[in-house]
C-alpha cells in the first residue's frame, strides 16, 4: 500500500544541512461543526436628530445607545428594544436609513363632554397602556391637554401629540407608510365624557432601501429584519437575499417582516414575494407596531441556534396580545399557513407565540404548488449544511493538489460532516444516502472537483393525527 505524500508549508524539500525540522499544521485540528449563531441586522428609518450616519452599519448592545444614535422613538430605536427584550444576547447590528420626502401618518382622539363624575381615561398607545385620571368638571380641552402631556412623558412612543379644542392629533415620528399600521385607543370611564379615535392614515412614501442593502452586502448578517409591509421594499430585500445567499457569494441570510393588518392583505403580499428566504409573521389587530412584531420574531429566530428545530409555541415577549375580536380563528391560521404567512396566536397568560414558522414560498417557477421550502427550518438547515461542509473542506484542503487521490479524501471529509450533522439530528439517513454522495473530477476543468451531496433534512413534528376507537 502506497502512503500518501506528506506536504510541508514551511520546510522546503531542497534543504541539505543535517537537522530535525518540524513545523506545525493545524488543518486537521478542528473536527467539530461550526457555530450556528446568527447575527441580526435591522434596516429601518432613523430620525433627523439621530447622529448615526445613514447606510452605515453599527453594532448595538443596548437600547439607550440606539435611542441616542437613531432618535428616541424612531423605527430603529424601537426595533432594537424589541429584539433585546426577546433575545437579550442577540448579536445585533443596525443600518439606518433616512426618511424619504414623504408624509407622516396621523390619527386623532376627539374628546367630547365635560365630566359629571370622576373616572379615568384608559389609553393604549401603540402597546403602551396609560391611565389618566379625570376629575369632576374636567373639560374636553383639559383632558386632551393631559393626553398630550402623557405622550410627551413617553418619548419612546412612535408618535408625538398636540391638541386643540379637545382634539388630540397623533403624528408618527417617521415619515412613510409604516406609520399607517400604528394603533391607539381611548376609553373614558368618567360620566358624560366620550372619546373617538380615528385610525392612523395618510403616511406616504417609504425610503428606497437598495442603497442600504448594497452597503451591507459583504456584512454576512444571517437575519435581516425590516419594518416595511410593502412589496417594493420586500422585493428589493428578496433580490438582495438571493444574491448574498447564492452559490457564488454564499453568505446565507433570511429576511423577516411583520404584519398587524388583515389576513387578506398578508396573503396578497406573500404571493407577491414567493421566496424561501422571506418569512412574515401576522398578528392582526395588535397594538404593538408591525415593525416591532418583526423585530421580536427575528430575535426569536436568532435565539434558536439549532436550524432544524421548529419555533412552535415560542413566545414573543415584547408583543402585546390583540383584542379577542381580532384574533385569528383556527381556520384563518390554516389559510395563512397555506399562503406563505406565519401566524402568531395568543397563548395562555395572554402571551403571543409562534404557530409555525414558514416562508413565503408556495409555488415553484412553473406556478405549481410546492412545499419543498414550506418550513423556515428547511432553508436554515440547508444553509447550515453548506456552511459546515464548506468550512471543513477549507480547513482540510487550503493548498491541495488535485490528483487521483484527492476526490476520495474530499468525500471522506464531507461524509464525516454529514455523520456529525446526523448525530445532532439536523440531517438524517446519511448511510442510506451514502451511495449518492459523489465527488468527481470535472471534465471541462482539470483543476476542479464536482461534488453532489444528498441532504435529507430533519423535519419538524408539526402534526400528530390519531384515531380513537370506541369499544363498548
Amino acid at each position: 500500500m502506497t502512503s500518501p505524500n506528506i506536504s510541508f508549508n514551511q520546510i522546503p524539500n531542497s534543504i541539505r544541512k543535517p537537522g530535525r525540522y518540524f513545523e506545525f499544521n493545524n488543518s486537521l485540528a478542528v473536527r467539530t461543526l461550526p457555530s450556528a449563531a446568527a447575527r441580526i441586522l435591522i434596516i429601518a428609518q432613523k430620525m433627523a436628530a439621530g447622529p448615526a450616519p445613514v447606510n452605515t452599519v453599527l453594532q448595538i448592545f443596548d437600547a439607550e445607545t440606539a435611542a441616542l444614535q437613531f432618535g428616541r422613538g424612531s423605527q430603529c430605536h424601537r426595533m432594537v428594544v424589541d429584539v433585546l427584550q426577546t433575545n437579550p444576547y442577540a448579536r445585533l447590528f443596525v443600518c439606518p436609513v433616512a426618511d424619504a420626502a414623504g408624509t407622516a401618518a396621523t390619527a386623532t382622539i376627539t374628546i367630547t363632554g365635560t365630566a359629571t363624575g370622576a373616572g379615568v381615561l384608559d389609553l393604549n398607545l401603540a402597546g403602551t397602556l396609560v391611565q389618566l385620571p379625570v376629575a369632576l368638571g374636567d373639560t374636553p380641552t383639559a383632558i386632551a391637554t393631559a393626553v398630550v402631556a402623557a405622550v410627551a412623558a413617553r418619548p419612546d412612543l412612535p408618535f408625538s401629540a398636540a391638541s386643540a379644542a379637545g382634539v388630540v392629533t397623533l403624528t408618527a415620528r417617521n415619515l412613510g407608510t409604516v406609520g399607517n399600521s400604528l394603533r391607539a385607543s381611548a376609553t373614558p370611564t368618567a360620566a358624560s365624557v366620550t372619546a373617538v379615535v380615528t385610525a392612523f392614515a395618510s403616511g406616504a412614501t417609504d425610503p428606497d432601501i437598495t442603497t442600504a442593502l448594497a452597503a451591507v452586502q459583504s456584512g454576512g448578517h444571517e437575519i435581516i429584519v425590516v419594518p416595511y409591509q410593502a412589496s417594493t421594499q420586500l422585493q428589493a430585500l428578496r433580490t438582495h437575499l438571493n444574491f448574498v445567499s447564492g452559490p457564488m457569494e454564499q453568505r446565507s441570510a433570511i429576511g423577516v417582516f411583520g404584519l398587524t393588518g388583515t389576513l387578506s392583505a398578508a396573503t396578497t403580499l406573500a404571493a407577491a414575494l414567493n421566496s424561501e428566504r422571506l418569512t412574515g409573521a401576522l398578528l392582526p389587530g395588535s397594538f404593538t407596531p408591525a415593525e416591532e412584531v418583526a423585530a421580536a420574531y427575528a430575535a426569536l429566530i436568532a435565539a434558536e441556534e439549532d436550524p432544524a428545530r421548529p419555533l412552535n409555541t415560542l413566545v414573543l415577549t415584547s408583543v402585546q396580545a390583540p383584542p379577542i375580536a381580532s384574533r385569528m380563528t383556527r381556520t384563518e391560521q390554516e389559510t395563512a399557513l397555506a399562503n406563505g404567512i406565519t401566524p402568531l396566536e395568543v397563548q395562555p397568560g395572554e402571551q403571543v407565540g409562534v404557530v409555525r414558522a414558514i416562508t413565503t414560498y408556495t409555488l415553484n417557477p412553473l406556478g405549481v404548488a410546492d412545499i419543498s421550502y414550506l418550513d423556515l427550518t428547511t432553508v436554515r438547515t440547508l444553509d447550515y449544511v453548506r456552511r459546515a461542509v464548506r468550512e471543513r473542506v477549507t480547513l482540510r484542503f487550503p493548498r491541495e493538489k488535485l490528483s487521483e487521490r484527492t476526490a476520495a479524501r474530499v468525500r471522506s471529509e464531507v461524509l464525516d460532516v454529514l455523520v456529525k450533522l446526523e448525530e445532532l439530528e439536523i440531517v438524517e439517513a446519511v448511510n442510506a444516502n451514502k451511495p449518492a454522495l459523489v465527488v468527481e473530477r470535472a471534465t471541462v476543468d482539470p483543476n476542479r472537483l464536482n461534488v453532489r451531496i444528498p441532504v435529507d433534512v430533519v423535519n419538524g413534528l408539526h402534526v400528530l393525527a390519531g384515531r380513537i376507537d370506541l369499544l363498548l
